[in-house]
Formats: C-alpha cells, structure tokens, sequence
C-alpha cells in the first residue's frame, strides 16, 4: 500500500495537495491525530485501498513529537510511506489568512497571527526534516498542484534529485537543500533581445556558454553535486534539492538547472527541474 502523509503550515495548500491526491485515486483522510496513524493504515489496508493520502499538522499537535517513532513503525510493517512537508513564508501566510478570513488553528487571545504562524513553524519543524519540502510562497494553485503530481509519480525506492531556479529579487526558496548564487556571471537581461527570453532559449544558452566564467562555475556546481550524492543517498534521503539563484530567475538560473538536470539525468539519476518565476 502506498502511503502519502500531508504535513505543514496553515495555509501553505495542504487542502489542494489533499484534493490533488484524491483526484490522483487516493483515498483521503484529513487532521488525524499522529497515534491513530498505523491503527488506520492496516484497516484501509485491510479494506483493500492501494493509495492512501493522510493529512497531520498542527490541529494535533499533542502528537506530532510520537510522529517519527510513527513511521518508522508504518514502515516496518511493508507500507510505502512518504511524507510531503508544505511550507510558506511568513508574509505571505498572513496575506492569505487576511484574504479569507479564515482563523489559525492557534489563534488565541495572546498571540498575534504572525507568533501564532512561528509557533506552528516551530512546532512542526521536526516533522519538515522528515519528507519532501514544497515551499508554496511563490506558487499559483497550477503549479503546485503539477508538482505534487509529479511527487507522487516518481520511483519512490530512489533519491530524485530535484533542481531548482529561482530569483533573489523574489526570495530564497525554503526548501532548499543547497543554494548557489549565479548573480555574478554576465546577464542576458541587459541585451534586449535576449531579454523576453528564458535560459530554456537556443539563443540565452549560446550567449553564456560564450563566457569561460559560466562554464567553470557550472562544472564546479556539478562536482560538488556528484561528490556529495553519494552521502545522501546513504543516508536514505528521498529528495535533494539543489536552488540556482539570479536576480529575476528567468535567464542564468533557468539555464543552469536545465543543464545539471540534463548531466545527472544522462548519467542515470532521477532527476526533476522546477523554474519557479517561469511558473
């Protein structure tokens, strides 16, 4: 039985993921406390569903501290258990909280919404380091629900590594596992006919394979990656992502996450290429 547990802030899209699963043929159970988890994972299996998609967070928070010693125990007993942690920014959860008027599950009378949102964030940090990181700040509805489709149909038994690009002018992606800033290369933006094209373009492509300083920084980024691979795969981790950052992400970092997909792809790691700004 596959087994997807759904984790994270209030209001980072844990509702879409849940929906975007049930679309996908999962039966779907939500705000279950963590204790309960492996009494239900053998009744629906038992009841004969092959996919099950669960979502735990902070409304159970008397659990959450039970939940590694959990899994373990659900993975032991045969089931594929993966667990998707949904983040966001601060800012950005407080935006949305306003827009629908909707109250945090912790809301009291002596927290402030933003205290109310770091004191989710620090309750549920122990449960982020278990699973797969989305960070849906920057992320329409779409989008987010094309990548959890793509979470749930990669080959779970290996390490997908997962490339990133992004703008600094947006933010640093919260889910990231490394970082690179490729700001100091040449930028295409100031040509203007590079300028409304992306780093997925023939012609982008061609103007910073021209530049030495281009290719020796994407050679050191790709040894560093295939040096440490090895470690990570090791250590069981299902998902490594590594973020490529420029100012706008749309040229430098769209071009080298191509590229670093492409080389591990042909080299015969599972590989995923995410353009947030291009979303």
């Amino acid at each position: 039985m596959q087994l997807i547990l759904i984790s994270g802030l209030s209001g980072s899209g844990k509702s879409i993921a849940l929906t975007v699963l049930e679309d996908c043929g999962f039966y779907c159970v939500d705000n279950l406390p963590a204790q309960l988890l492996p009494n239900i994972a053998g009744y629906l299996d038992r009841a004969g569903h092959a996919r099950i998609a669960i979502s735990v967070d902070v409304r159970s928070s008397g659990t959450l501290d039970q939940l590694p010693q959990i899994i373990t125990q659900i993975k032991e007993q045969g089931f594929d258990l993966r667990l998707l942690f949904l983040e966001a920014k601060t800012d950005t959860l407080v935006k949305r909280f306003s827009e629908t008027r909707r109250r945090h599950p912790l809301s009291s009378d002596q927290f402030t919404l933003k205290e109310c949102i770091q004191l989710e964030r620090d309750l549920l940090e122990p449960v982020g380091d278990l699973g797969h990181r989305i960070d849906t700040s920057d992320l329409n509805p779409n989008t987010l629900r094309a990548w959890i489709k793509e979470f749930v149909d990669f080959d779970r038994s290996r390490l997908t590594l997962l490339f990133q690009s992004f703008g600094f002018k947006h933010g640093i992606p919260l889910d990231a596992d490394f970082v690179f800033d490729v700001r100091c290369l040449p930028n295409p933006h100031y040509d203007p006919v590079l300028r409304p094209l992306t780093g997925k373009d023939a012609a982008v492509a061609a103007f910073l394979e021209s530049d030495a300083s281009v290719q020796k920084m994407l050679g050191d980024i790709r040894r560093f990656v295939e040096d440490w691979l090895p470690c990570f795969i090791r250590d069981n981790r299902n998902y490594l992502t590594v973020a490529l950052g420029c100012t706008g992400g749309q040229h430098r970092s769209v071009y080298f996450a191509e590229k670093l997909m492409e080389h591990f792809h042909t080299d015969g790691q599972q590989t995923m290429v995410r353009h947030r700004e291009l979303s």
